[in-house]
């Protein structure tokens, strides 16, 4: 089963059940529902019942191996109100829900077949709950991985198997299969086993295996004496990597023997012997004799070795711890090519990458296989990786400072995915948005803390270890494990595409918060939407992106006359779709209307509106009326005084 299943409950529907479509009457009070399915209504008294207090239980019962999904369909309650979903599988009531968070659309779902709705209301004539219930198949729990080992399983539900097994080294204790078994809440048939290492042992015709001290990867116990013995398949010999060898300075000792006896010659003695050879070691016979014994001072993680057989004319089979290998022949006759690579994280130290079996007389590697080891600084350029403490999963020295950098692509981003993190208080682990430590500080942090993710707002980050001087750190899993992967940038709008018949100017080429994109159109076409988009701080744009269409010819206006007294600013026979003209008026008029005419497209094209007017002020209209009575006076006045003269001329020359 996938690890993401583990600790989880899985159920599923009963794909048979008839459900119920028809509603139901309100049931009575206190009411046992026995179908598999079905609605439960509330009893909404009357007011005319003398406002009543009505305290109902309304319980689910389903068949073994089921459960009850009650879903809350319609609910109205006032205050005092009480309603109450218990579990009746147990030795007591469990509550599942209650009145405070009971809302339209809920899901509860019991984990036996046996599930009570309890309703109280002083107000019953204003409350009421509308359910509906139907039943699923119920299933054990996922079972607990024992440490150092695993669990696979057939399925969850009654009947289902869980298998067990221990990795290498490690022996099963306890049932090697369990079974999910039918009941008011299903459960597995026994305990959980547990994987533990055995003090000793024979192991016969072994081709591949592995020991180590008991309580490893932990310390082991004082006083130990462990004795294994190892027999090969016939005509074929033993040959033993080294991949831990940790002892107290005291009289803890580890021996391999060449043979099958306490008194058999000895290969390797952790006494005479500073550092672990990296060939590894090679019995002459079928047989290899392993001691490991403890003193009462002193403990420490002890050892793990591995060992595989290997027939005359071959090499032994290649291993690399945290790593993996490619070969041209599984059987590992003479010319055998292998080639070594390390887990993510680890980086290949010593010894050779490609090694070659040789000599037909003694088959033999050319080269020790090289070890992949998790260590302090790198530069890294991959899309996704792991960065891991050094050392890990060991324990990181004292007294290191060690840096990262991670770089990817410039228009990418960096998701930081801090998996595990359990350092000691004074150790200090730092994250840098950026490519040195000058850069803001995304998070630094110390101690232990739960799994959690940081993200960059550039294309490269620095990560800084610092362990403290002074305390050591002992046992596996201590430190830390990074993974990181290339994202795309998160503070930046989508791209925008370009558009037929047209073009695009980027105010910034990043398309970052602000950013303003402007479409324009090639000759003969027209934009039809929004010109400019700009990005918004939701990282969205501002509008729909627009087209270009092919323009359409129109008509001209006609020029729309000069009305007395107004002037046009530029008087031509005709205007374009598209032009205008505007108006103002003589001095001492007013303008009424639209000073601005639009010559606006069609098949006739015609003005926006009609030509406004000018009309005079009082002023100039009281003017006008003096000067003309002005007028009229001198226009009478003259005649008369020319009449008077010629009278008075005939009076004069006459009267002499």
């Amino acid at each position: 089963m996938p690890g993401d299943l583990d600790e989880e409950t899985t159920t599923s529907t009963i794909i048979t059940t008839t459900v119920i479509t028809t509603m139901q009457a309100p049931a009575p009070c206190n009411t046992n529902f026995t179908s598999p399915g079905g609605y439960i209504e509330t009893l909404q008294q009357a007011r005319s019942w003398y406002n009543m207090d009505v305290d109902c239980t309304y319980t689910v019962t389903v068949y073994l191996g089921y459960g009850v999904e009650i879903q809350v369909m319609n609910v109205s309650l006032v205050e005092g109100d009480v309603v109450r979903f218990e579990d009746l599988g147990g030795r007591e009531p469990s509550v599942l829900a209650n009145e405070s968070i009971l809302l339209k659309g809920l899901v509860v779902r019991s984990w036996s077949n046996q599930i009570s709705i309890h309703f109280r209301s002083r107000q019953p004539q204003s409350s009421s709950l509308l359910l509906r219930y139907q039943a699923f198949v119920l299933s054990c729990n996922f079972p607990d991985r024992p440490a150092y080992g695993d669990v696979s399983v057939t399925s969850l539900h009654a009947g289902g198997e869980a298998y067990f097994y221990c990795f290498s080294g490690y022996q099963l204790q306890g049932p090697s299969t369990l079974t999910c078994r039918n009941a008011t809440t299903p459960y597995w048939s026994g305990k959980v086993p547990r994987c533990l290492v055995a003090c000793g042992g024979m192991v016969k015709n072994t081709t591949l295996g592995r020991i180590v001290s008991p309580g490893f990867p932990g310390n082991y116990s004082n006083n130990l004496t462990c004795h294994w013995v190892l027999e090969a398949p016939e005509s074929q010999r033993l040959h033993v990597h080294f991949e831990k060898v940790a002892l107290a300075e005291d009289d803890d000792r580890f021996l391999i023997k060449n043979g099958n006896h306490i008194d058999s010659p000895i290969l390797y003695d952790s006494y005479e012997v500073e550092y672990l050879p990296n060939e590894g070691i090679v019995s002459s016979t079928r047989h290899l004799f392993v001691e490991f014994t403890t003193d009462g001072f002193g403990t420490n993680t002890g050892v793990a070795i591995r060992y595989e057989a290997f027939a005359a004319g071959h090499c032994y089979e290649p291993f690399v711890k945290y790593g993996n290998f490619t070969t041209t022949d599984s059987t590992y006759t003479v010319g055998t090519v292998v080639e070594f690579t390390c887990d993510p994280g680890y980086t290949l130290e010593q010894g050779s990458v490609i090694i070659e079996c040789m000599d037909p007389s003694n088959p033999q590697w050319n080269e020790t296989e090289p070890a992949c080891r998790a260590v302090c600084s790198g530069e890294i350029t991959d899309s996704a990786g792991v960065v891991l403490s050094p050392n890990w999963p060991e324990a990181y020295d004292k007294g290191q400072d060690c840096i990262w950098g991670i770089h990817v692509e410039e228009d990418k981003r960096i998701m930081l995915d801090i998996q595990v993190l359990h350092m000691e208080k004074n150790d200090l682990l730092t994250f840098y948005d950026g490519d040195d430590l000058t850069a803001k500080i995304l998070g630094q942090y110390s101690g232990s803390r739960p799994r959690f993710k940081l993200y960059t707002s550039m294309a490269d980050v620095t990560i800084q270890f610092q362990s403290d001087p002074a305390t050591n750190i002992y046992g596996y899993n201590n430190g830390f494990v990074v993974h990181f992967f290339e994202v795309p940038r998160n503070d930046t709008c989508p791209e925008l595409p370009e558009i037929s018949n047209g073009w695009k100017t980027t105010s910034h080429p990043d398309l970052v918060h602000g950013t303003v994109v402007t479409y324009q159109c090639y000759p003969g076409f027209e934009v039809v939407g929004t010109e400019m988009l700009m990005c918004q701080w939701d990282l969205t744009w501002s509008g729909d992106l627009p087209r270009c269409e092919r323009a359409d010819s129109y008509e001209p206006c006609r020029n729309p006359g000069t009305p007395p007294y107004t002037i046009q600013s530029s008087e031509k026979h005709v205007y374009q779709a598209g032009e205008t003209v505007r108006f103002s008026c003589m001095s001492g008029y007013e303008l009424q209307g639209e000073p601005v005419l639009r010559c606006v497209p069609g098949h006739p094209s015609k003005w926006s509106h009609p030509p406004p007017l000018c009309k005079g002020s009082l002023s100039v209209a009281s003017a006008d009326f003096s000067m003309e009575g002005a007028s009229v006076a001198v226009s009478i006045f003259i005649p008369v005084a020319i009449i008077i003269i010629i009278i008075m001329s005939i009076y004069f020359y006459f009267s002499r």
